[in-house]
């Protein structure tokens, strides 16, 4: 049972999970950037003996003067944040893709989000791709029901091939009738190492429209900007990479230029003015 400090507004709940699902940390840091705007507190844990090979995934030590002062242990934490304005609450999920017993694993976030009353499910993701880093970060997903994603703009997707806890956490929310929407981020595969600002800048704003709320963005759009700049100083050091970026950008630029068309940027310029609407 879990002890709530009041009862739950509509919550929605949102999860990334560090690791493969993770690339960048673009996804995880989105919903820490959630955590740390929206002041959330710790509602409960999962146990993490059921779900993590700890010869694989490690507990972390602390050594403070030689003595050890802390052990953590991979775990998935559950948060609730309460965003100011309106009128629903968020809880947040995040922890390191489990190594065992996924189903089981994921069976216990679902009895959660039944406890507190949650209809809507947003899992957020990111992966490595042949994306220039001059361009906006893509966001591709799915959603259950279809008419949910389109209706916010998110393209139908096809796929076929390796998935990890959140394709199937999609699967098995959407199976017993909740609203379950994935997002996915494109991580430039050239620059992989975390953090990438712009990617979880990304993530956050199509996350707007499923929250139906404006998350406040901090320090994250200058932080974007110094990545970019500073990705533009490292590709410029190397012509051979520079050569790629440019071809990335060219591919980029051609495969995008039919949809350039009046519609598609009234269509992109009507999901701005939704996530900025009454704020």
């Amino acid at each position: 049972m879990i002890k709530l400090v009041r009862e739950l507004v509509e919550p929605v709940m949102v999860a990334a999970f560090e690791g493969w699902n993770d690339a960048g940390e673009a996804a995880s840091l989105a919903v820490e950037h959630l955590s740390n705007q929206w002041e959330a507190y710790e509602l409960c844990a999962l146990t993490p003996d059921d779900y993590y090979d700890f010869q694989v995934t490690r507990p972390r030590m602390t050594v403070v003067d030689g003595l050890v002062s802390e052990v953590e242990w991979p775990t998935t934490r559950v948060r609730v944040a309460s965003p100011p304005e309106v009128d629903h609450d968020v809880v947040l999920v995040t922890g390191p893709e489990p190594n065992l017993r996924w189903r089981s694993y994921i069976a216990d976030l679902m009895a959660i989000a039944r406890e507190l009353g949650v209809k809507r499910v947003v899992m957020l993701g990111s992966l490595l791709a042949d994306a220039p880093h001059t361009r906006p970060i893509p966001v591709t997903g799915m959603a259950s029901p279809v008419e949910l994603g389109t209706r916010h703009g998110l393209d139908p997707t096809t796929y076929s091939g390796p998935t990890g806890i959140v394709g199937v956490a999609h699967k098995m929310f959407s199976s017993v009738g909740l609203e379950t929407v994935s997002l996915w981020a494109a991580i430039p595969h050239y620059v992989a190492q975390p953090p990438c600002p712009k990617a979880t800048l990304a993530l956050l704003a199509w996350l707007e429209d499923f929250l139906d709320v404006r998350v406040p963005l901090g320090e994250l759009p200058d932080e974007a900007v110094s990545w970019e700049s500073n990705v533009d100083e490292l590709t410029a050091e190397d012509e051979e990479i520079s050569s790629y970026v440019r071809g990335l950008e060219e591919a980029k630029d051609t495969a995008e230029l039919p949809e350039a068309s009046g519609d598609a940027i009234a269509e992109e310029f009507e999901r701005y003015l939704r996530r900025r609407d009454d704020n």
